[in-house]
């Protein structure tokens, strides 16, 4: 299991990254638009002045019951570890486990 720690940190970036997520889609439309070279390097200026945890970049998907960062499906939120144990219990419907 993950530590406490790195799941609150985890949930702090989502939350940094929502509240600045406006800010740089505008900042990078306005980038789009703006012709002259020097405005556009004002705008990264603005661009560059939220948190860096603010970036969707530095989020990390993780397993939805363990933490686990890796072997992550989307499709289900969980690890691959977890997933295998639940095709193994028919915890769930229409999955078919494989054996060789």
């Amino acid at each position: 299991m993950t530590t406490k720690n790195l799941i609150q940190r985890e949930k702090k970036r989502q939350k940094l990254e929502q509240k600045y997520h406006l800010i740089r889609r505008s900042s990078k439309k306005e980038i789009r638009q703006v012709p002259s070279l020097n405005e556009k390097w004002e705008i990264y200026g603005k661009l560059q002045s939220p948190p860096r945890n603010s970036a969707p970049t530095r989020l990390r998907r993780r397993c939805f019951l363990t933490g686990r960062p890796r072997t992550h499906y989307r499709d289900f939120g969980l690890s691959g570890q977890i997933l295998r144990e639940m095709f193994h219990a028919c915890l769930l419907p229409g999955a078919r486990r494989s054996s060789w």
